[in-house]
This record gives C-alpha cells, structure tokens and sequence, in this order.
C-alpha cells in the first residue's frame, strides 16, 4: 500500500511517528526487517520539504542498512530514523532525551547510532532516556573510511588489473571526518586527490594536508577522474547527473547514492563501475559491532579489510552473471534473509553472523 506521492507505508516491517509539540519534536523510525536481530542504523537530523520526504526517506534509508548490516554478515536488521529538525532548537538535549523515550518504546528492536546531523553527544543524550544506543563514545566515520578505502583498492585492482593507486585520480565529494580520512588513507598509498566540499575552507585544508586540489562543488559531476567517492550528500546519481558523470568508478561513503535501482543499470551501460554503497561504506558497522562484542582494535582492522574481498567477489559474480553488482548484492540478502527465516543457512554460516 502507498500513498498518492508513492510513498511504500507498509514496505517494512515498523513505521513510528512520533510528535512532541512542546519539545518542536517530530521523528520517524522505520524497521525495516529484524530477521538477524535488532535494527542497527543511525538517527538522522535535517530538514525536510515535508513530513512525507521524511519518511520516505527513513524508509529508503532503512531499507539500505537491512543490505548493509546483512552483506556484512552482522547479527542486526535493518533500521533508520529521522528527525525533522526545527528552524532553531528551544532545548536540543530535552528533545533527544524525548526521542530516546520514543525509541525505548520500540522494545530493543531499534539500535540507534550517529548519523547526518546528529553527534556522538546526542546519542548519549539519547541513551539517558534507558534507550541502548552506538555510537555514544566513539566516532565511526574513521573505520567508515577504512573500509571504503579497501572497496576503492579493489575496485581499481578488477578494473585496471593493479594493485597500487599510484596516480589513480580519485574525487571525493565531501571534506568531513569521512572524506578526510579516506582522502590521507588513499594519498599515502599515491592516489591524487580532489576534494569538494560546500565548505571551500574545509575542502581547502583537506588537499592541502594532501598534496591534492580542490574542485568547487557545482562543477563535481564533470569532473574528470577515476574513482568518484561520494562522502556528503544522498542522491547525487541521478537522471540529471548520471549522462555528466566523467568517472571509471563509484565507491560511495554516503548512504542512498543511486536516486533510482534503475540507475545501476544506466551506469553499467555506460561503462561505469558501481560499488553498492551498502558494501563500501559498512567498516562504520563493523565498527559498532566490535564495540558491543568487545573485539580489539586488531579484530576490527581485519573485519573491515575484508570489505575489500567483498568488492572483489561482488566485481567478478556481476561480471560473470552479466548482473550490476547492486543486483548482485541484493539478491545474496535476499537469499540469505530467506534462508534464516526458514531455519537454513542459505549461502552464509549462521556461526559467522553472530559473533
């Protein structure tokens, strides 16, 4: 069922409003399956046109970290929430203590954590309610980083055949804690960088702590390179952008890269290399993981280094299935969520998923 503006209300398997006039409050936490565990994705807080782009989006975004939790075979779902955030705040910390109240009346089944707009001091706010939060203590963005450096590697090694980056030209849209950190990762292994950031002063200090440049954020879609790694915003591929894009590759940090599936299509039409955003991105999940199961700093390393083995295996599955890799990708989930629920391993060791 969906509404007039086609929005998938009952897609997933929980859709929470919640609304506090006197705290300017209003969230929405989408569950989008819970068949490994609890809903693990972050509490996004931004502004929106309107409540319905809020849960379309909570919904989209839900739906992607079902993807990503499970094609990094980890014992959580797929969940998201949103706030829609006010021109100002009366009272931020009241108002996240109040979603953390909303959050606890989903039962455990939402795992929240640090997204677009929201600060690991949120979530401890959050947490102060009696709600069981990531991300309260420790910022993921540099294990995000981590592992998108290990999809772009792979992603060079089964185009080009290489295993350096020596010259490879890699734009990264973006210059927070994220884009940095991929931007020093890939540069000391020879990569030439170029940054973009609304933030010309930000993007600035990136590249120059680099040895990269800067490209200046309305000019990103056609500029020449080989990598482009989204790190900012959601969306940048779309009809518009798509038939402008002058990449070889996609190796995305931000969440919900594609505007439309139909768009993995178009890219590989046109010889473009999309690494679904759900593998490249999930060293941050990972991360959070090794925090609750008390894994070491070595542990975590090798986890998310195995990302880069996803990607290669993903590349080389899409090429010989003559499939996109989001195709790919998605139908591996799809097996595997429909084999635990019917008591079967599918393709993935039970014993793998929860430790």
């Amino acid at each position: 069922m969906s509404g007039a503006d086609g929005v998938e209300f009952f897609a997933g398997e929980q859709l929470v409003l919640c609304n506090d006039e006197r705290l300017q409050l209003r969230a929405v936490i989408a569950i989008d399956d819970t068949t490994l565990g609890p809903g693990l994705g972050g509490v996004r807080c931004v502004s929106y046109p309107s409540e319905r782009a809020a849960i379309t989006e909570a919904r989209r975004l839900a739906a992607a970290m079902t993807l990503k939790n499970a094609s990094a075979q980890l014992p959580y779902g797929g969940a998201k929430s949103v706030i829609i955030a006010p021109p100002s705040w009366a009272d931020r910390a009241a108002a996240m203590r109040r979603f953390g109240e909303f959050v606890m009346r989903a039962g455990g089944a939402y795992l929240p954590g640090v997204d677009m707009g929201t600060t690991t001091g949120d979530l401890a706010v959050i947490g102060e309610a009696g709600a069981e939060v990531s991300c309260s203590d420790e910022d993921p963005s540099p294990w995000t980083a981590l592992g998108v450096a290990a999809a772009v590697r792979a992603a060079v090694a089964h185009v080009d055949g290489r295993e350096d980056l020596d010259g490879v030209r890699v734009l990264i849209q973006g210059a927070g804690h994220v884009g940095a950190a991929l931007a020093a990762d890939l540069a000391a292994d020879g990569a030439r960088i170029a940054v973009a950031d609304v933030d010309g002063e930000r993007a600035a200090a990136v590249a120059a702590a680099v040895g990269g440049s800067t490209v200046a954020p309305a000019d990103v879609i056609g500029v020449q390179c080989d990598v482009f790694a989204p790190c900012a915003v959601a969306r940048v591929v779309d009809a518009k952008t798509l038939p402008a894009l002058r990449c070889r590759m996609i190796v995305p940090a931000s969440n919900d890269t594609l505007s439309a599936t139909g768009d993995a299509e178009r890219l590989a039409a046109r010889g473009i290399t999309y690494v679904p955003d759900f593998i490249a991105n999930a060293g941050g999940v990972i991360h959070i993981h090794a925090l609750r199961a008390g894994h070491d700093h070595e542990r975590l390393r090798a986890d998310i280094a195995r990302i880069g083995g996803r990607v290669r295996e993903l590349l080389d599955e899409a090429d010989r299935t003559h499939e996109t890799p989001l195709t790919v990708a998605a139908l591996r989930v799809k097996r595997m969520l429909a084999g635990q629920r019917q008591g079967t391993d599918a393709r993935y060791d039970r014993e793998v998923l929860h430790t």
